[in-house]
């Protein structure tokens, strides 16, 4: 299935009174970077985590969010923070010191301080991770399910690109052949203006047109222009990932175009070489939404 880099997963996990809320949301990119942003005791399992999403997520931007409760009767501990106490402390001496007021500083007095002392709980990883990967996973299958549905939207698009690329390719290639021929024409129309054409040397006259022929050729970049358009087909229809290598065709395909344009001595198939032109840079801003 084809899959757009757009696309948001959101997930609420219950297991054992611990709770995962997990969000997360993508953007294009050229690569695969992922952002976490979870709960300092979380950051243990980041690993764990960025190995299961890349291993579904192969491009684009991805922003986690993970918030977390565990309501689980688990070992709380007391922890003090003893440098943080100290400076509290000694702040209290000072201002002792410089007003002359009554030092009456205890233990008491510094506990009901901010930070000096948290009630943190003891989490068990073992249990925890199983619970954690869980909800992640179960945000991931909504984010890509979301992403396969933007995708093939795309897709049907990007097949519209496609027809209307044949459509102008197949103008010029109609147009192709009678280049020469009107080229020949005009040539024989310059000569007689300049000299009587029963003496100018009919070898010399095909030399100019064969050589001109040669030059604006553009029987292979057709055929290659062709070509090009069934790979981009037969990728789309395999599905992602495709962005890069698709992007990789997109530059064949313009290199082709613009080799038309040069070589074609034509106005008609000039107007088709910009039609061309325009129809490949959708393609393109559209391949960029593709994983």
């Amino acid at each position: 299935m084809l899959r757009s880099m757009t696309g948001f997963g959101h997930s609420e996990y219950t297991e054992n009174d611990i709770t995962f809320t997990v969000e997360i949301k993508t953007v294009n990119h050229r690569y695969g970077d992922i952002y976490l942003r979870m709960p300092k005791q979380l950051s243990v399992f980041e690993e764990q985590i960025r190995s299961l999403v890349s291993k579904r997520i192969i491009r684009g931007k991805t922003d986690i969010y993970i918030t977390y409760d565990n309501s689980s009767s688990q070992i709380q501990e007391v922890i003090l923070d003893e440098k943080l106490a100290k400076a509290y402390c000694d702040a209290l001496r000072r201002i002792t010191q410089s007003l002359g007021v009554k030092d009456d500083i205890n233990a008491s007095t510094l506990a009901r301080f901010p930070d000096i002392l948290k009630v943190e709980k003891q989490d068990n990883e073992e249990e925890i991770a199983p619970i954690l990967l869980k909800a992640v996973d179960l945000a991931l299958d909504e984010l890509i399910e979301m992403r396969i549905n933007e995708g093939e939207k795309l897709k049907e698009s990007l097949f519209a690109n496609l027809s209307a690329i044949e459509v102008f390719l197949g103008k010029v290639q109609d147009k192709a052949p009678f280049v020469v021929m009107e080229y020949k024409s005009k040539l024989e129309e310059r000569l007689s203006e300049l000299i009587d054409i029963q003496m100018a040397d009919p070898s010399r006259i095909a030399t100019e047109v064969a050589l001109f022929a040669d030059k604006c050729s553009i029987d292979e970049e057709i055929v290659r222009m062709q070509s090009h358009i069934i790979q981009m087909r037969n990728m789309l229809n395999a599905g992602s990932p495709v962005g890069k290598k698709a992007d990789f065709l997109i530059q064949e395909m313009n290199r082709e175009v613009n080799t038309i344009g040069s070589k074609a001595n034509n106005l008609e198939i000039t107007n088709n070489v910009v039609e061309l032109k325009n129809e490949i840079e959708k393609l393109r801003e559209q391949i960029q939404n593709i994983e």
